[in-house]
């Protein structure tokens, strides 16, 4: 696929994918969403990538300021919403579990951790996008906000379900009723981010939280774990213990399993095997 508004390179095990729309804040479009798909996919199936990033273009000066205003322009005038996206699309993350087949719960089926490296506003969809990651670093004065209420919109795209899970119902329903702007700041303290990160040194701190990922932990143990984290919301306490019991057993036969001891004893870094 030619990518025209998004960026996608690989380094160190690392996928980068880069939300680039700099002359619009990095804004979402149908186009951008169908190459954000198509890239995810890309990631997914390349054995080389243990960890996916997801930025903003730094000359947009935002991660994505939410849905391009032209698009909503185009929703009020028709009087009927339109996501922008035309013909085929990739589906990353599905076949995991029926419960993550869904534009953006599908981040919850992929089977490689997704990292968000907030460089700027994350507004809309952006916030969507970056509560669906699995971890989250920002920089400091990132305004965030839902902004659907302004534009008589409902919650957009599962964030009334994602959100209470990261910050709680005290914290979602403020910023979800409100659609007030707040900082990364305050984000932080409600406990939506991991890090924050000075700018100028985000993608640096964020590529070696990565890259520790990718050399230290085995790429079964990082995909059976999200697995597990994201379904056991959905199962109770007895299904969970009995699913890690079954991985137990089928996880210890792997070469990775004795690779894992080796290293450690050796006190060297893991040479992992993977799926291969």
């Amino acid at each position: 696929m030619e990518l025209k508004e998004t960026k996608y390179e690989i380094s160190d095990s690392i996928a980068t994918l880069t939300l680039s729309r700099p002359g619009r804040g990095n804004a979402w479009t149908g186009r951008m969403h169908t190459e954000y798909r198509w890239c995810l996919s890309q990631a997914e199936a390349d054995s080389s990538v243990r960890v996916i990033v997801v930025t903003g273009d730094p000359k947009g000066r935002a991660f994505c300021a939410g849905a391009d205003l032209s698009g909503l322009e185009t929703i009020a005038a028709q009087g009927e919403y339109d996501n922008g996206i035309k013909g085929e699309i990739a589906n990353p993350g599905y076949g995991t579990d029926p419960v993550f087949d869904a534009t953006f719960a599908y981040h919850l089926g992929l089977r490689k951790p997704i990292i968000a490296a907030i460089n700027g506003a994350a507004a809309g969809i952006g916030l969507v996008i970056a509560a669906f990651c699995d971890l989250r670093f920002a920089v400091p004065d990132a305004k965030f906000t839902t902004a659907h209420g302004r534009f008589n919109f409902p919650a957009e795209y599962g964030l009334s379900w994602i959100l209470p899970k990261i910050i709680g119902m005290t914290f979602t329903n403020d910023v979800m009723l409100s659609s007030r702007i707040f900082l990364s700041q305050e984000a932080d303290k409600m406990g939506f981010l991991n890090q924050l990160v000075e700018a100028n040194e985000l993608m640096s701190c964020v590529q070696e939280y990565a890259v520790n990922l990718a050399r230290n932990v085995s790429p079964g143990s990082l995909r059976e774990t999200k697995r597990q984290l994201y379904m056991d919301w959905h199962r109770s306490a007895a299904s969970a213990v009995q699913d890690s019991e079954r991985l137990l057993t089928e996880m210890s036969r792997h070469p990775d399993n004795k690779e894992g001891v080796s290293a450690w004893m050796e006190k060297r870094a893991p040479n992992w095997h993977g799926d291969s």
